[in-house]
């Protein structure tokens, strides 16, 4: 009788170990090692946050967390690989600007990408800045799009590519009545060189790597994007001062498949909130010209649609080329 009560003991503990693990599935999270997506290639800022990311969650999980760049397909290659996955936290995302010019429906996808994501945070951004050739006459946003109309649509802006931040930024100043001509690079580097040079007559690009070149001379700053001034820059006027409302920034998040289990995904938010908080992380965070964010799974959800929103009536107002 005593070893069939121990043998009912044990099963019912086993139970009920079952069933709270059932019931809060963050509890075993994670139970293996967890893959990373980063749909770009290795190198570039994106990549440098994920993987800050990637080394602070292995160290406070006990588990791998394992980077994988997948870039191509203007980062829908990398992204369908998590809104296939298996919704168990398993499998992360890091997203920027491209994941919402995408969702704007200017070309199928493989994805769904209102359904087949759970946001998690909104985790860094990187404040933009509009630089223009050196002898480039307009000195500010006012005197741009004033001398965009006059020169019909002769104005020439330097691009990372169609559909990238550098572009859209731009495409919602042409809004303002200002005809300009996108010229796409292979890349923010190239484009930049090619303003510093005249080839194009300005870009906008990362505030962090345009500021040097600005205090030598070698472009001329005429805004941030951002929707106030920045603390790296705070001489210079924002687009928001001229056209209230504009704000463009790059930005870096990271979301999980959908129907992923809430309890995940606040463990997960948690644990990076926790993150931003840490000297070190934060101080290469800023090696990366960029700022924290931080924000629920809510508020991060929300600032999506708001974005998909936005990149939707631009490109349909502009009938910019994106892909």
């Amino acid at each position: 009788m005593t070893k069939l009560l121990t043998k009912l003991a044990l099963c019912l503990s086993a139970a009920t170990c079952m069933s709270a693990s059932a019931a809060d599935p963050a509890s075993s999270f994670p139970s293996r090692n967890v893959r990373m997506v980063i749909p770009f290639v290795p190198g570039g800022s994106s990549d440098i946050i994920g993987r800050i990311v990637a080394q602070k969650l292995t160290e406070a999980w006990g588990q791998q967390v394992i980077v994988d760049n997948r870039g191509g397909g203007g980062t829908a290659i990398g992204t369908e690989i998590v809104g296939k996955a298996a919704p168990d936290g398993h499998t992360l995302l890091l997203s920027t600007p491209s994941f919402t010019v995408n969702a704007t429906g200017v070309r199928p996808l493989p994805y769904n990408p209102t359904k087949d994501f759970t946001p998690i945070t909104l985790f860094a951004f990187a404040p933009m800045m509009i630089v223009a050739t050196p002898s480039f006459p307009p000195k500010n946003i006012k005197e741009l799009v004033a001398y965009a109309k006059a020169q019909e649509g002769k104005v020439t802006f330097g691009s990372a590519g169609n559909g990238s931040i550098n572009q859209m930024g731009l495409e919602l100043i042409k809004l303002q009545g200002a005809p300009m001509l996108h010229v796409p690079y292979k890349g923010a580097a190239p484009a930049m060189t090619d303003v510093a040079g005249g080839q194009v007559n300005l870009m906008i690009t990362a505030a962090g790597a345009a500021l040097p070149l600005v205090k030598a001379g070698k472009l001329k700053a005429l805004a941030v994007t951002s929707l106030q001034r920045i603390p790296l820059a705070p001489d210079i006027p924002a687009v928001s001062e001229t056209f209230p409302g504009y704000e463009v920034v790059n930005w870096y998040g990271f979301q999980a498949p959908g129907a992923t289990p809430a309890p995940i995904i606040a463990k997960i938010n948690a644990d990076m909130l926790r993150m931003l908080k840490d000297a070190d992380v934060l101080e290469r965070i800023a090696r990366e010209s960029s700022l924290p964010g931080g924000s629920s799974p809510e508020q991060f959800r929300t600032f999506l649609q708001n974005e998909i929103a936005k990149w939707t009536r631009v490109i349909k107002e502009t009938g910019a080329t994106v892909d």
